[in-house]
């Protein structure tokens, strides 16, 4: 839906690529909110030649001619990295690309899409498992990779308004205000970046997980996963001397469901680091 249109966060998802392109990046790594492995395990996707998951509500013309480019060394290189911070990794060539990466990319990358490494996320959804997930490929930042966390800020399909969606294909109608719970969660993630950086940002981010209302905000714990990637990646004592995450943009659709775009870290002298980003909630950088 929100992917699949133009809106401010699309707008803002082409100026990152364009400045990270500028920047001669590496590639991209990402995770997303629709690939978990079970049990204990985190797999990274290194299919040679990935489809693409259908997209509901998106015509295929939107994305069925983006030609992906998976970084097979870089996937291969990250279950290394994986599996020596003890972390049981494992490579995946079988795995079809979702919606919540590659819309990305092309709204990014429109002109062609970077070498990226998908990792995917726990089925068992442990905040602070995700987050030493991105702790362990921090310091890809530090070689040109930008790092990206795809999730969402306020997903509760369960509490959405469809009426426009189905009736009139309209997903960014707001025919009432957003509830009072999807507004308090949503400002609380807004704090919670802007406020804090280093360790406090992870503390900071696993801690709303217990948020009274994060239940509300996320039936499921999936689209929040990717925040807790995005806080390990840039959540080190280093990154306490980085200016606080920046709000670059932000779409609500659905009424209750919140999309939220923030940078997190700043590109330095020699074109090193990255971003890292929580898109659909959060997005970031730095170099």
């Amino acid at each position: 839906m929100m992917l699949g249109e133009a809106s401010s966060s699309a707008d803002y998802w082409k100026r990152c690529g364009d400045e990270a392109l500028a920047k001669n990046i590496k590639g991209v790594v990402m995770m997303g909110a629709h690939w978990d492995a079970t049990w204990d395990a985190i797999e990274v996707a290194t299919t040679p030649n990935p489809g693409k998951s259908p997209v509901a509500y998106v015509h295929p013309d939107k994305y069925v001619n983006y030609k992906l480019q998976p970084d097979l060394e870089t996937g291969k290189r990250c279950v290394r990295m994986l599996k020596q911070a003890g972390f049981n990794a494992r490579a995946n060539e079988k795995f079809e690309w979702i919606h919540d990466t590659y819309l990305i990319l092309i709204r990014m990358f429109p002109n062609g899409c970077p070498p990226t490494t998908i990792v995917s996320m726990n089925a068992r959804f442990d905040p602070h498992f995700h987050m030493r997930v991105g702790s362990t490929l921090r310091p890809l930042r530090d070689e040109g990779y930008l790092l990206i966390g795809s999730g969402g800020a306020v997903h509760n399909l369960y509490r959405n308004h469809w009426a426009p969606m189905l009736k009139h294909r309209d997903n960014f109608a707001q025919e009432v205000p957003p509830d009072a719970w999807a507004l308090e969660f949503r400002q609380s993630v807004e704090d919670v970046f802007a406020a804090n950086r280093g360790p406090r940002l992870r503390r900071a981010v696993t801690r709303l997980m217990k948020h009274p209302q994060f239940r509300d905000a996320h039936a499921t714990d999936d689209h929040f996963m990717a925040a807790c990637f995005v806080a390990g990646a840039a959540g080190d004592w280093e990154d306490e001397k980085e200016g606080a995450g920046v709000l670059g943009a932000e779409t609500w659709e659905l009424t209750n469901m919140c999309n939220s775009q923030f940078t997190v870290g700043s590109w330095h002298a020699g074109n090193q680091g990255t971003v890292v980003s929580w898109t659909s909630s959060i997005e970031g950088t730095r170099s």
